[in-house]
Formats: C-alpha cells, structure tokens, sequence
C-alpha cells in the first residue's frame, strides 16, 4: 500500500507526523489486537481532526458493526479493497464522507496481487506468495477474516523478485496467512517447493528465509536439496 500511494506522488511520514491521510492496517487475531486498533484509529484522528482515517485489513473484515461506531473513521476497506486503496481514498477526499467497502472473502477466488513491490526500508524484502487458510480450526479467526487459500501466480513472484535484486536487495522472506498450502488451488501441480527451487536461481540473492507455521517445519520435501535457505 505504501508503495501505490509513492507511486501516485504521495509523502510518506511516521505516524506521530501531522498528516492529511491515516491508513491503519488493522489485525484481529485477539481481543488485545481489536483493541488496539480501535485505539490506534482514534489517535490517528486527533493528531490531525481534518484527516482522512482509513481503516483496512483483518478487524475490518470481521468487525463491521464494531467498525461503524467509531466516528473518527472516514473510510473502511476489507481484505479484497486493499488493492484499490488509492481510488478509495481520493473519492473519500472528494465526496467527504463515510464509505464502507466490504466484499465476503469466502467468494474470492483470486489472489489479491498488488504487483511488484520494489520499496523496501530494509536489508531484505518481504515476498507474500500466498492468503487465506483452509484449516477451520476451532479457536482461529483467521479464515473468516482472510478468505480460503489463494496463491500468487509464480510469474509475478520471480518478476518482483528479480526487481528486487536489481535494487541490491539479496535477502528475501518468503511469507503468507498459510504459506505451506501454497499451489493447491491451482489447477496445475505447483508447490512451494517448486517455487523455492526457481527463487534459488535468481542471481543476486543470496538468502531466502521462510515464514510460517511450525506445524508444518518438518515436511520433507523442504529438505530434496541444499538451498540457500534458512
């Protein structure tokens, strides 16, 4: 999102910064988390009472009667407006006023691609190649919230990463809601094994790194070879 808003000629400035527009990337995985956000939307609007405070992401998704009573918000994006997000917002700085736009994600089929994300405050770059769980499981919110297990097309995923090294990135962290479920929604047999194997031979970088549930660590098939992962 940061960058889309570069890219359209935007400022960025840290949070505690007087700002015309607030985005707050809401999570709600605990009660703690629904908390926090709220507080933290309230905040963005009293450092500056004529911004546009835009809340997006998981809380939003699953919180939409909680969402609605907090006046300090002007604009509300569920996890598939994200991408969009810079439409949204200038309409809400023209029209000034309220808007919520909210999609069940039990119907999205499609991974959300954002496209090539090249900005980066960081020595390594975060490479999210896969959304939404599959799993149900009793305590967890998460599908509901994220939708069903969707993959980013492998294509997009090499294209960004070698822009990335291009830039002197070397280290990327290969991340999702479930990332060992990636490829097994598409019609074609492709896992994340399969990807790992055409990141590795991206020249110019030199470590690949994977962030995901421990549950599933000790799959075999993450061992065939010797990568540069750790």
């Amino acid at each position: 999102m940061i960058q889309i808003f570069k890219n359209a000629g935007y400022k960025i400035v840290e949070f505690e910064e007087k700002a015309d527009i607030y985005i707050i990337n809401t999570c709600t995985v605990t009660n703690m988390s629904d908390r926090k956000s709220r507080q933290i939307l309230r905040q963005a609007k009293k450092n500056n009472p004529d911004s546009i405070v835009v809340a997006v992401g998981c809380y939003v998704q699953v919180a939409k009667e909680e969402i609605e009573k907090i006046d300090e918000i002007d604009l509300c994006l569920g996890t598939n407006e994200k991408t969009n997000i810079l439409k949204y917002v200038e309409q809400a700085i023209e029209f000034k006023k309220t808007n919520i736009k909210l999609e069940d994600v039990m119907y999205n089929k499609e991974y959300g691609d954002f496209g090539s994300v090249t900005y980066t405050e960081k020595t390594r770059a975060v490479i999210k190649v896969q959304d939404g769980c599959d799993r149900f499981c009793t305590y967890c919110i998460i599908p509901y919230a994220r939708g069903r297990v969707r993959s980013r097309k492998p294509e997009n995923i090499l294209k960004e990463i070698k822009e990335i090294s291009k830039n002197g990135i070397k280290e990327v962290v290969i991340t999702g809601i479930h990332v060992a479920s990636y490829g097994k929604d598409f019609e074609k047999k492709y896992e994340l094994i399969d990807l790992l194997e055409e990141i590795n031979k991206i020249d110019g970088i030199e470590r690949i790194r994977l962030r995901f549930n421990r549950a599933i660590i000790n799959n075999r098939k993450f061992y065939r070879k010797n990568y540069k992962v750790r």
